[in-house]
């Protein structure tokens, strides 16, 4: 029914931006940011800044960043802010959140005014409901973005700031941060001036267990533990990260830092991380990662994948991805080159290094393709839509992530840039391949650490000078084009082909094992946890038909108790040709405080991706080629200027 015209009919309000846009001129003075980190049992970081003003100035405009690095989307943490006060020669002022943009706080100064202090608490998190926990009684992850303030209106390179960090006694600290020294009986350290975009790029790892390794190249092998006898790498293992460093340089062909710094908790009570800088990354591994080098080979990528990050992202990022400041919006529509090829090179590199074994990249390059066999979302949504998904879908669980996609511009894109290094090997009869882009791209301007942004057209002219083809077709149709084909080309062309089997590949089998869960997403559609509760099913899979979807607990499999090797006899004896073939497989299944039964059709037996090989004789095909070590010692050189 159409509102009758008396009806009150309200006109919209202007929306008023209080936020001035940044100037790429320098803030004046230098900020101080004093943080306590020793306060193990809250988890609490207090941070006391000073920030200098101009004489002149009726206000200063704190913000909190918004728009995180390596984050891809606004999530800068201002609930986790409390008790936050400011003040001016001892008297405290009054302030006021601005109503749009929330991460800034307005703040109104007196005559005379040199310099205002802000008092605050970062809260950390303390239950993963409220977020990634960075403080554990062994660790901590001190993230700057999320417990300091910056004034608006300046380029963050234009902001200078000397922090200081109070750690729990006896504790080692890990960064990136030059001119580090140590006072009060050495649990509190200063570091030497930076600019806030360097500050930012540069947290710290800091533990009471803890090692250090020498990796050759200014890399160094950081390493925090919630146990001591976690940190007994092997020697053979360790060369596996300095092989890391070598493969990366020489892949590269430069290196964009002066010193780098692996950040590696191992650890199951700070939360997970995997985040890149441009000279250090954040990571986090199992426990027993790297003193179980067998067991836990499957979890052993991220640092791969992140180191790729400091050419690929942090020194070559996309023009609308940089921004000036940590409040103007990040656009993502080239994620496929920032991670879908670091997502390639993490995995190159790992099995190349030894970090990871070859069969363990077979697999997760399997894992990769055969789910995208069984992703209904690839009709309708093109990989580069995916790379909005951290905007708009801030990483949260989706109900039907097979439907809806996830960010799927890493495996996808990794996949695809497998098939551009293919495509190059074949057309230049193996002399070349995505190394040559890469030292082309990527490795240019040795030992610059800025960044150098880049546009489609870029990428496009660069592969196009190591091998012509048309590779603007190539990319438009692979990555912006929804309804594609499953993206087996660099696979098929690699000497391989995807293969179901009834058992899992190495990856699948050892990341199962250690989530305890049982994925069935090929097969029957769904995925269970140890208890029988389903925490995925795959849209319009024989699971998803029958009704089974997440939430719900499987009790019973045709009568006896669950557990998953009945599930899996189930699905093993209904398959065609086998006694039960014909039958529905039953479960019994629990939902709220109601049972059911749902008869489940499918008769297509368990089914696990493989890389299989089909190139004849024993020769190394285009995708072996790839994966082996191509770096013999390299000279360890000098640091980069």
């Amino acid at each position: 029914q159409v509102q009758p015209a008396s009806n009150s009919r309200p006109m919209a309000v202007p929306i008023a931006h209080g936020v001035p846009d940044a100037q790429d001129v320098p803030y004046p003075g230098t900020i101080g940011l004093q943080i306590d980190a020793t306060d193990l049992a809250t988890g609490a970081f207090r941070v006391v800044e000073t920030v200098p003003v101009a004489a002149d100035a009726k206000e200063l405009i704190l913000q909190l960043p918004a728009w995180l690095p390596g984050e891809h989307g606004n999530r800068g943490p201002v609930a986790e802010l409390a008790g936050i006060t400011f003040e001016a020669k001892g008297q405290k002022l009054a302030w006021t959140r601005d109503p749009v943009e929330v991460n800034a706080f307005h703040i109104p100064l007196p005559a005379g005014t040199s310099e205002v202090v802000a008092r605050f608490i970062h809260t950390s998190p303390l239950r993963d409901s409220e977020g990634r926990i960075t403080v554990t009684r062994e660790m901590l992850n001190v993230q700057w973005e999320k417990m300091s303030l910056y004034p608006a209106g300046h380029y963050v390179r234009q902001i200078k700031v000397r922090p200081t960090v109070s750690f729990p006694q006896g504790w080692t600290v890990f960064t990136a941060l030059d001119g580090k020294t140590q006072s009060g009986a050495g649990n509190t350290v200063t570091w030497a001036e930076t600019d806030y975009e360097t500050l930012v790029d540069s947290p710290i790892f800091a533990g009471l267990y803890a090692a250090r390794h020498d990796l050759g190249h200014n890399v160094y092998f950081d390493l925090v533990a919630d146990k001591p006898e976690l940190l007994a790498i092997k020697p053979e293992n360790l060369a596996a990260y300095r092989n890391l460093a070598d493969e990366a340089v020489g892949a590269f062909g430069a290196r964009h830092f002066d010193h780098y710094d692996f950040l590696l908790a191992l650890t199951d009570r700070m939360g997970s991380i995997g985040l890149e800088h441009h000279r250090s990354s954040e990571n986090q591994q199992e426990p027993k990662s790297l003193t179980d080098w067998a067991a836990y080979d499957w979890d052993r990528n991220v640092i791969a994948h992140e180191f790729s990050h400091s050419w690929d992202g942090k020194y070559r990022r996309s023009a609308k991805l940089w921004t000036p400041d940590y409040r103007q919006p990040m656009q993502d529509n080239l994620l496929w080159v920032y991670e879908g090829q670091t997502q390639f090179w993490g995995l190159v590199l790992a099995a190349r290094s030894g970090v990871q074994s070859k069969d363990v990249v077979l697999g997760s390059l399997a894992n990769y393709a055969g789910t995208f066999t069984q992703t209904a979302g690839r009709d309708w949504r093109s990989v580069e839509d995916t790379t909005m998904d951290p905007i708009f879908a801030a990483r949260k669980p989706k109900p039907y992530s097979s439907l809806t996609r996830n960010e799927d511009y890493y495996t996808e894109g990794a996949l695809v840039w497998l098939e551009a290094d293919q495509i190059i090997r074949d057309g230049t009869g193996g002399k070349k391949g995505l190394d040559d882009f890469a030292k082309a791209f990527f490795g240019v301007r040795d030992g610059d650490w800025g960044v150098l942004t880049y546009e489609f057209d870029d990428v496009v002219k660069t592969l196009n000078g190591v091998y012509p083809y048309d590779w603007a077709t190539f990319l438009k149709t692979r990555l912006q084009t929804p309804g594609q084909p499953v993206p087996l080309g660099g696979i098929e062309r690699g000497g391989y082909k995807l293969e179901f089997k009834d058992e899992p590949n190495p990856y699948d089998k050892a990341r199962m094992a250690d989530a305890k869960v049982l994925s069935l997403f090929n097969s029957l559609g769904v995925t269970l946890d140890k208890d029988g509760k389903v925490t995925a099913s795959r849209w319009d899979g024989p699971a998803f038909k029958a009704g089974l979807v997440s939430g719900m607990q499987v009790m019973a499999v045709n009568g006896d108790a669950y557990d998953a090797d009945k599930l899996k006899g189930a699905i093993t004896n209904a398959k065609t040709g086998n006694p039960g073939a014909g039958r529905p497989i039953e479960l019994l299944v629990k939902r709220d405080d109601r049972f059911v039964t749902l008869p489940i059709t499918y008769a297509d037996g368990l089914r696990w991706p493989w890389l299989v090989r089909t190139a004849p004789g024993t020769a190394p095909t285009g995708l072996d080629k790839l994966l082996a070590p191509h770096a013999s010692k390299l000279p360890v050189g000098k640091a980069a200027k």
